[in-house]
């Protein structure tokens, strides 16, 4: 859209595209001690620390990881874990080794898992080698996984987990002889 701008004295008058020249800004009255500082020319504010949303935590191919992992976001695997992982959402990528129980809300397996999934909505793509027991609100398996276990459908399987994620692992301690 164009507007028209006067230039004052000159009598002349041009024509200004809006798009291709901005406006200048007016000077801001100051926030109030505590706001946050305004984003010019965003649509929506980036997301900060602790306002709820986040970025996903992505274990590289290269990480190998022995123990639990517990986490109130989203987790992407793409290395190995040896250990049982919980979470809101969690993608195990292609070349993902997973040998432990999962418990999320939302899973998507493209590599391999050994143990139980515990999900909401959980989808075994085509690449995905998956052996233990599903337990899921919804499941989609694409044509081409590998499923050897058991599929069991329950109104809400996150809450009948057993509590074993975020527990560290402990060895039996060798007893005393008694004579």
């Amino acid at each position: 859209m164009f507007t028209k701008k006067t230039e004052k004295g000159a009598g002349s008058t041009t024509m200004a595209n809006p798009a291709a020249s901005p406006a200048p800004l007016k000077p801001a009255s100051p926030a109030p001690v505590g706001a946050p500082a305004p984003t010019v020319g965003a649509a929506k504010p980036a997301a900060a620390v602790g306002s709820g949303a986040s970025v996903p935590s992505i274990f590289a191919g290269d990480i190998s990881i022995t123990g639990n992992i517990v986490s109130a976001g989203e987790i992407q695997i793409d290395g190995k874990v040896e250990g049982d992982i919980k979470c809101t959402s969690l993608i195990i990528g292609e070349n993902a080794d997973v040998s432990g129980g999962v418990v999320a809300e939302d899973v998507v397996v493209r590599g391999k898992v050994n143990g139980s999934i515990r999900g909401m909505r959980v989808t075994l793509e085509a690449t995905s080698e998956v052996e233990g027991d599903v337990y899921h609100k919804t499941l989609a398996i694409e044509q081409g996984a590998f499923f050897e276990g058991k599929s069991r459908r329950q109104e809400d399987p996150i809450s009948s987990a057993p509590n074993t994620a975020g527990k560290p692992a402990t060895a039996a301690a060798p007893r005393p002889k008694t004579s």
